[in-house]
């Protein structure tokens, strides 16, 4: 058995485990936020003009073939609105079965997809100015690439259907499918597509060089921390995400923009805010090292994705070769001393303990 295969089957064992704790996790997610108001929706790029007033699909993650009304309204509120859509929304059920069956339930799932979008075309009123809009999460992001193939085959117009993803795990730098090998990226030629992935996503936003294990293992902590929070992320977030190179907007070509939402905290160090009092001044005291660590397996010190186009299907390699490595010497030199002015700030900020989750916690219950 090859490394490869040895791969992909060790990361559909863990992934079938993580899809459960995504399903529960996510409908723990479904929860209210105030949405955006004007001014974080004038920060948000468009591509190819606004949504418009059409039908939007919605189309639920891997466990979830029916989403909840209250799913739709999130991602209306944090992802459809804020790019100029005024339609009304339609809940669409499909299979989003578990790793066991991925590739059978992305092959129904798209079909479901495609006869909808058809349906809506032949039933008049779609004009390029009110396109059908796809809102696809984790696997129903994944087999858009299906979804748009068939839709090409049918001769559909590129300005009539319009693709909203989030959690995409093809995108073609950076999904763990895609990076793979197992399934085709997203393209980014076919249809209008705006793809929203969170910044250490061990599903969208894989590490390049997975020989850099503890990248991997933040990545894989990411799953939990980050892939389940598209729909309970503060709306600031997304405004403030940043635009990646290859995108539409940036390059002229293609039609593709794709957003990377930054995260706030280290999945790997994440656990160490639990800790009553202590967790906080350890998390700020390992923060700027471990991050610079973790991202040096994205191929760069600076940020937790890779720094080549994001339209580029990027395949994983082994280790960077365009680094500088006396500049990460001093990156790393300068992120220890960061981290231990922060852990002393922490530990001269004594109310640090009153606002730890284990304090609130046991606090709730009157100790």
């Amino acid at each position: 058995m090859s490394s490869a295969t040895l791969l992909i089957r060790q990361c559909s064992i863990v992934g079938a485990a993580v899809a459960v704790a995504v399903t529960a996790g996510l409908t723990a997610a479904v929860v209210p936020v105030s949405p955006s108001d004007g001014t974080h929706r004038a920060g948000v790029r468009l591509t190819a003009g606004e949504l418009g007033g059409g039908t939007a699909l919605i189309v639920g993650p891997s466990g979830i073939p029916t989403p909840p009304q209250r799913y739709a309204d999130l991602a209306h509120d944090l992802y459809l609105q804020p790019h100029g859509f005024t339609g009304t929304m339609e809940i669409l059920t499909t299979p989003e079965r578990l790793f066991f069956d991925k590739a059978g339930s992305r092959i129904e799932g798209a079909e479901i997809v495609t006869a909808a979008i058809l349906q809506q075309i032949a039933g008049g009123g779609v004009t390029a100015e009110d396109p059908v809009v796809v809102f696809g999460y984790s696997q129903s992001a994944g087999f858009s690439t299906l979804t748009m193939q068939q839709l090409q085959a049918e001769s559909v117009p590129s300005d009539l259907v319009r693709f909203m993803l989030v959690g995409d795990p093809v995108a073609p730098n950076g999904g763990i499918w895609s990076g793979l090998g197992v399934f085709p990226a997203t393209p980014d030629n076919l249809y209008p597509t705006d793809i929203y992935n969170f910044e250490y996503d061990g599903f969208a936003d894989f590490p390049r060089y997975p020989l850099n294990l503890l990248s991997v293992l933040n990545a894989f902590m990411g799953v939990f921390t980050q892939h389940l929070k598209y729909l309970s992320v503060d709306a600031d977030q997304i405004s403030n995400a940043v635009l990646l190179p290859g995108s539409a907007d940036l390059t002229g070509d293609g039609l593709t923009n794709y957003y990377m939402i930054q995260a706030q905290t280290l999945p790997v160090l994440s656990p160490l805010l639990l800790l009553p009092g202590i967790g906080q001044p350890l998390y700020d005291l390992l923060e700027p090292a471990t991050r610079i660590l973790v991202n040096l397996g994205y191929g760069n010190i600076g940020d937790g994705w890779s720094p080549t186009p994001a339209n580029l299907e990027t395949p994983l390699g082994l280790f960077p070769t365009d680094l500088d490595w006396s500049a990460v010497q001093q990156a790393l030199i300068d992120a220890a001393q960061q981290g231990l002015q922060n852990a002393f700030n922490d530990l001269f900020q004594p109310w640090i303990l009153l606002t730890t989750p284990l304090f609130e916690a046991v606090a709730g219950f009157g100790f």
